[in-house]
């Protein structure tokens, strides 16, 4: 990207607000949560990836601003223990974006995709569609690339032993195969689906 996610993120802000103080200090609270040292996968270069991947389709999406504010939010909150994630995520976020003077109404749409990213399931939002594709587009990326993720993925819940994580783990992979199509855009399925659905049998045979 000719931007750094950094960049994106300031500039996505001074479109709202002009007190550079308040949305440089929400950058660094950004940059803090995503660059823990227990985030492998779940981290700035996620973050990136998804806002990459969607560049291609921008034109389509009818509300970038929020779809972004969205990735930027969407694993604020991430302890692999923990089943609410999304839901302090969006919280989290709402607070902030109120003190962007951000409209209501792009608040609401913040809060509706970053609570979908949750379940993944079909929406009759676009928007949140491509947002949803672009958090599973590892899934249908190159073997390699999918076998890093998989070894990152296993180091964020390393607090679990093998027989815990592996039947926990093939219970979410399973879930997406039960799908009659992992991505909701056309753009996304046609990029990625049979990769994907290659990619997570293989690693269910492994586990």
């Amino acid at each position: 990207m000719k931007e750094t996610i950094k960049e994106i993120f300031i500039d996505l802000c001074s479109k709202y607000s002009s007190n550079e103080k308040i949305f440089r200090g929400y950058w660094n609270e950004i940059e803090k949560s995503y660059s823990h040292r227990s985030r492998h996968y779940h981290n700035l270069i996620h973050l990136e990836n998804m806002i990459m991947e969607l560049s291609s389709v921008q034109n389509d999406i009818e509300d970038f601003d929020s779809v972004l504010f969205s990735i930027f939010y969407h694993d604020f909150i991430y302890k692999s223990t923990s089943k609410d994630n999304e839901e302090k995520s969006v919280e989290y976020a709402k607070s902030k974006l109120r003190k962007l003077n951000y409209n209501d109404v792009s608040i609401d749409k913040v809060y509706n995709q970053i609570l979908a990213t949750k379940s993944h399931q079909l929406s009759n939002q676009k928007d949140t569609n491509y947002l949803l594709d672009s958090d599973l587009s590892i899934l249908g990326k190159s073997w390699n690339e999918y076998e890093l993720y998989i070894k990152q993925i296993r180091k964020e819940y390393s607090i679990y032993p093998d027989f815990i994580y592996n039947s926990g783990r093939k219970k979410v992979l399973k879930h997406f195969l039960t799908f009659d199509r992992i991505y909701k855009t056309e753009y996304f399925k046609d990029k990625y689906e049979k990769q994907a659905r290659e990619n997570i049998s293989k690693e269910i045979e492994l586990l």
